[in-house]
Formats: structure tokens, sequence, C-alpha cells
């Protein structure tokens, strides 16, 4: 129970039981992001067209890869959310 929390089901199939995953850049394993644990900006940042999420650290990068935060009808209902005005949302820096 200490390891759940709301997600959709794409990510939510991603991440399954794992609670580490592969950095991208360094090959090295890392630990998952933790919602209750960690600071969403510490961990991962914007594009600057909103559309992509960026990971900053090890963990940043090792979720967005794991969990697909990036995958093409993710990105593109960023877009369409971006264009409508309610997107990113408002505790984004």
């Amino acid at each position: 129970m200490d390891n759940l929390a709301l997600a959709c089901s794409g990510c939510n199939s991603r991440k399954y039981e794992k609670i580490e995953a592969q950095d991208p850049l360094t090959g090295d394993m890392a630990p998952l992001f933790h919602p209750r644990q960690h600071d969403w900006n510490e961990h991962f940042g914007w594009s600057e067209d909103y559309t992509l999420i960026l990971g900053n650290t090890p963990t940043g990068r090792a979720t967005a890869k794991r969990l697909g935060f990036n995958r093409e009808g993710v990105v593109n209902l960023r877009w369409a959310l971006f264009l409508l005005g309610i997107h990113p949302p408002v505790d984004t820096p």
C-alpha cells in the first residue's frame, strides 16, 4: 500500500510493482519517483512547449522512460490542452 498513487492506466500498467528502473542516460538503476517522498520539480521539468516531461535526475529520467510519460497520445493530449489554455498545471513554475 505504501507504493500506491493515483495514475492514469497507461502509467500504472507500466509501473506495475516496479520501484526502480534504468536511467537512460547513465544505464544505472535508479529509484522511481515516489510522489509522497520526492519533489516533482526537482526530478522533472517541461519542454519549452510543455508537451514533454523531461527528467532532470536519474530518478526523473528513469521514471519518465519506464512509465512512458512522453508516449504519443499523452503528448498530443498535452498539446491540445495547452491550446485550450488549461495546460501546464497551475503549480508548474
